[in-house]
């Protein structure tokens, strides 16, 4: 497989997972105060969201490379 062919490809599973999974959580730990061994940590969720047309458009254009891909000649 050539390089074009293969971002393509890639491009193609990102879009699909970021129109499947328009939106995922991240967990974060930060430390809030140490005292000695003693530490306080508090855990921070982040919720992150993928817009639809930005999915689509990587999903279109790792078609297009692929299509480019191949019917491009050696």
């Amino acid at each position: 497989m050539n390089k074009i062919k293969i971002i393509g490809l890639v491009l193609v599973v990102l879009g699909i997972l970021g129109l499947a999974v328009p939106a995922f959580t991240t967990h974060e730990t930060k430390d809030v105060a140490s005292v000695g061994d003693v530490k306080l940590q508090a855990k921070e969720n982040e919720t992150h969201i993928i817009p639809p047309a930005l999915a689509g458009g990587v999903l279109v254009i790792g078609i297009v490379f692929l299509g480019v891909g191949l019917f491009k000649r050696a």
